[in-house]
């Protein structure tokens, strides 16, 4: 599903990722870990070609990425922060969004879900951010790619909106696609994730499932175990 041999990418003096390799097989979610400024972002932009790596290889649904496109139309991308046009409503975002994929939409199904329908002829500026986020969550899961890249996806969340997207994600999992997750927030990665990659100063030092972590670090409590691999990988 995606494979990444030996990538490096620097911004100026500033190396952000640094030999990276990194295998994820098809079907599951994965959860990108690591303090800011570890190179998650970089990393997922790479996936998605918005940014351009100093050297390396980068494969994605058995494409190699460079000089490609196409692959991106079977990826369905929640950006952390998302900056669509103020004035525009947001039953005109969600056509805009269909048009540019030319694919059909299953969005009827989470206006409900969300209790969007009193903001469908809204404007976008008008919203609250964790309503924002809500069209986001739609706009993601409205199609039905095999690959789901979800950057922070809780962020401004209500609980009963939690609960959805949650049940948005495992039903993911359910048909076989691969959901790749960034996320601060270590109790829903606990909850959710098959498998965590800790990145830190742009290089993986860790790789596998929840209880494989706590066993390489002696803990028992998962936030523990984090912070247990983030001072001995600091250390190294």
């Amino acid at each position: 599903m995606i494979e990444i041999q030996g990538l490096h990418k620097k911004f100026g003096k500033n190396q952000v990722l640094s030999g990276v390799d990194l295998t994820i097989k098809g079907g599951g979610i994965f959860a990108v870990l690591g303090p800011n400024g570890s190179g998650k972002t970089t990393l997922i932009k790479s996936i998605l070609g918005m940014v351009v790596p100093n050297k390396g290889r980068i494969s994605v649904l058995d494409t190699d990425i460079k000089n490609s496109w196409k692959y991106r139309e079977e990826i369905d991308y929640l950006p952390q922060i998302a900056n669509f046009p103020g004035n525009l409503k947001v039953k005109e975002l969600i056509r805009m969004i269909k048009d540019l994929r030319r694919k059909p939409g299953n969005e009827e199904r989470m206006i409900d879900q969300f209790g969007l329908d009193p903001f469908l002829d809204k404007k976008l500026s008008t919203l609250s951010g964790g309503t924002k986020q809500k069209v986001n969550i739609l706009l993601t899961f409205m199609f039905d790619g095999p690959l789901k890249i979800l950057d922070e996806p809780t962020t401004g969340l209500d609980p009963a909106s939690l609960i959805c997207l949650k049940e948005l994600i495992l039903e993911g999992k359910q048909k076989g696609k691969t959901i790749l997750i960034t996320s601060h927030i270590m109790q829903f990665v606990e909850e959710m994730a098959d498998e965590i990659v800790y990145l830190l100063e742009g290089k993986i030092y860790f790789k596998g499932s929840i209880d494989e972590l706590k066993t390489k670090t002696g803990q028992t409590n998962f936030e523990h175990a984090i912070a247990d691999i983030s001072i001995h990988a600091a250390d190294v």
